[in-house]
């Protein structure tokens, strides 16, 4: 195995690496996919609130440091489909507004060097490519788009459609969440629960047992392994990566097999989207004479800017029963941009999946003398309305991975920057209940989806730690991805952003993947369909 070459070695199989396989695919070039988990077990436990969220059953094993040295367990997952094997397939487009400079109350998000323009295209591609349901239109902050979703919206169930009204009463603007799922349409063309996948409840945060959920591994990576030019071997623990002579090109992958072997794979391109934090790590790891700081650093920027969400999970308390059982299928972006009485962009406002009892008992340390005393766990479970608040956090130099003596991950992170938008977002929906037919003092915070209130922990959304950009001595990567000290090295998970915006990153880092798979190709003198 360890002796065959082939033309392009992906490192990772999440939204980047799964997509880029499945991009060049179909090219007839030899592709290798290394991941270093497996597939994920199919069982009871995928649906099970208690197994994910309060025993974090499918987390990785391994812990962090802090910056006070402290460890802690990352959100993270190795498996095939990577963390979209977890995410809650809300794919969203980054605004215009976040291809350009913005000012916050913090500081400044920086341009990026391509515009909206030039993503418009691979984002309707990957919008339908990943089965994204949604309206494109209805969201007045969003940009233009060259074509409508290929799915219609999942249509809200009674309790979010008058949540959906009251707050059009405002003089709001609610739309239908844009989710990543395997649905069918009734006779009117309406997105309706499959009658297959009888729990779409559980999208937000478990895996999918019916495949139904739009992630990597069931999107791209399986169809890709349809190829015989196409093979994976999972259980391959990237350690490093080795160059030739003169530090131009990457001539070894060097992994780590479940057996304790170490095998040596070679391509001409090698792709690297282990995750913002893990892709820096290795590329930090493979330090060598040539690239004493790492490879791809001679700007010292690999590791640099680390961004993750400013989030609050959020569960209000409505005054009647919420029996939906797929809630996540609004959103909010109206004080994305500002606010009448704030200049500065706040974030955005979607659904989270429904609470159930065991998530709610999970809460009860946390929530003591806030939650009513006289509600049952059921009852309060019954009752809840859960919010996701998404903010923006800023590119700081100084919020970085690095590495010890030992290759033990480290993770500094100020978390306070930039907190000011997305607090006063809490405020406007706190201000809200009861307009919205809920308890106005019941706005409980859902640490449970944040793994306990740890918000260094809550990696899911990581970004930034390999920009791309036209200028080698402030990024690493060119526009296409590709290092610029390195000739046949590219990075294709969100560690490219240089912002991160206030939506889920998972569509752009898809995008990107198609757009960079492209250039790809077109570099192998191959086509793609």
């Amino acid at each position: 195995m360890q002796d065959q070459h082939y033309d392009v070695v992906v490192i990772g199989t999440g939204a980047g690496g799964g997509t880029l396989a499945h991009r060049l695919a179909p090219t007839g070039k030899r592709i290798l996919i290394l991941e270093r988990g497996d597939y994920l077990p199919r069982e009871r436990d995928n649906w099970d609130s208690s197994a994910v969220f309060v025993r974090g059953k499918y987390l990785a094993p391994e812990l962090w440091y802090d910056r006070h040295g402290k460890t802690f367990p990352p959100e993270v997952n190795y498996y095939v489909g990577g963390n979209t094997k977890f995410y809650g397939a809300a794919l969203f487009r980054l605004r215009p507004e976040d291809f350009g400079e913005l000012r916050h109350h913090d500081g400044l998000s920086p341009a990026w060097p391509l515009r909206y323009e030039d993503f418009e295209p691979y984002y309707t591609q990957a919008e339908h490519l990943y089965l994204v349901h949604g309206r494109h239109g209805e969201d007045p902050t969003e940009g233009p788009a060259g074509a409508q979703y290929a799915y219609p919206p999942v249509q809200h169930e009674p309790r979010i459609q008058q949540l959906s009204d009251d707050l059009e009463k405002q003089g709001l603007h609610p739309f239908h969440l844009p989710i990543g799922v395997n649905l069918t349409q009734d006779e009117h063309g309406r997105a309706t629960r499959s009658s297959v996948c009888i729990r779409c409840d559980r999208v937000d945060g478990f895996p999918c047992l019916m495949g139904a959920k739009a992630d990597a591994q069931v999107i791209c990576v399986d169809p890709a392994l349809e190829h015989d030019n196409v093979t994976m071997v999972t259980g391959a623990h990237v350690r490093r990566l080795e160059t030739d002579s003169g530090g131009r090109t990457v001539t070894d992958v060097v992994a780590e097999l479940a057996d304790g072997s170490v095998v040596r794979f070679h391509g001409d391109i090698v792709v690297v989207a282990c995750g913002a934090v893990n892709s820096a790590a290795l590329l930090l790891r493979s330090a060598n004479d040539r690239h004493p700081d790492g490879l791809a650093n001679s700007s010292d920027v690999v590791g640099r800017h680390y961004m993750r969400h400013n989030n609050l999970a959020l569960m209000a308390v409505s005054r009647e029963p919420n029996d939906t059982r797929f809630q996540k299928t609004l959103a909010m972006n109206d004080w994305y941009l500002g606010a009448d009485d704030w200049e500065y962009p706040l974030g955005g406002i979607q659904m989270l999946g429904k609470s159930d009892a065991e998530q709610v008992r999970g809460e009860a340390p946390r929530w003591a003398g806030h939650a009513s005393p006289d509600m049952p766990f059921e009852v309060l479970a019954h009752h809840a309305v859960d919010f996701w608040l998404c903010g923006e956090d800023l590119p700081q130099p100084d919020n970085r991975v690095t590495l010890d003596g030992e290759g033990h991950i480290h993770l500094t992170l100020d978390e306070t920057n930039n907190i000011a938008g997305v607090t006063r977002l809490r405020h406007k929906l706190q201000g809200m209940l009861g307009q919205l037919g809920m308890h106005k003092h019941h706005l409980l915070p859902h640490s449970i989806y944040l793994h306990k209130g740890m918000p260094i922990g809550a990696t899911a959304h990581q970004a930034g730690t390999v920009r791309f950009g036209t200028d080698p001595a402030s990024s690493a990567l060119d526009l296409h991805c590709k290092a610029h000290d390195l000739d046949n090295l590219y990075v294709v998970d969100t560690s490219f952003f240089p912002s991160i915006g206030a939506v889920n990153p998972s569509l752009t880092a898809i995008a990107n993947a198609l757009r960079v798979g492209d250039h790809i190709a077109e570099r192998l003198g191959a086509a793609v369909d």
